[in-house]
């Protein structure tokens, strides 16, 4: 390590596994034509908000490369915040959980906190809090997010999220 070089503390530098985009791909669907999500974000391909304009379409090859660009922004997210080891499923969730929820909330969260202190047995619990979304102005516990949480948490512990 040359000088001015920082180690970090957990030592991640991973990448989402093909299960962990299968699960993104999955909750999230693919439409290529721009549409308002359940937050009332304007949307296209899968989950992709950024560069977004009313009635554009796209290809499905765009939908991938999209997916694609955005899920190297959430990994480098998720490998900068958390401090401690994390095997490939756990990884895999959080890429997924912060694909669907933002950085600024996983930095913020009890989840990240709980994390950190190395209680991985309590990171599920915490996945599954995220339920919510602003639906006419108010929270709202909807059912997708519910499955989506179930999923993440599944995947988190290793087990078969895909009945969910």
């Amino acid at each position: 390590m040359t000088a001015g070089q920082k180690q970090k503390f957990g030592g991640n530098n991973m990448k989402i596994s093909q299960e962990g985009l299968s699960l993104i791909k999955k909750f999230e669907g693919c439409k290529l034509k721009a549409y308002l999500c359940a937050a009332s974000v304007l949307t296209v391909g899968y989950g992709h908000t950024e560069t977004v304009h009313e009635n554009m379409e796209i290809t499905q090859e765009t939908a991938d490369k999209l997916l694609e660009q955005d899920i190297k922004h959430f990994e480098k997210h998720v490998n900068d915040l958390v401090e401690v080891d994390l095997e490939q499923n756990q990884f895999d969730a959080l890429v997924a959980w912060t694909f669907n929820l933002g950085p600024t909330n996983l930095k913020n969260s009890t989840l990240l906190k709980v994390l950190n202190n190395k209680n991985y047995e309590g990171v599920p619990e915490q996945i599954k809090r995220w339920n919510k979304a602003t639906v006419d102005g108010e929270k709202q516990v909807l059912e997708g997010l519910v499955r989506r949480r179930e999923a993440e948490s599944l995947l988190f512990t290793g087990e078969d999220w895909s009945k969910v």
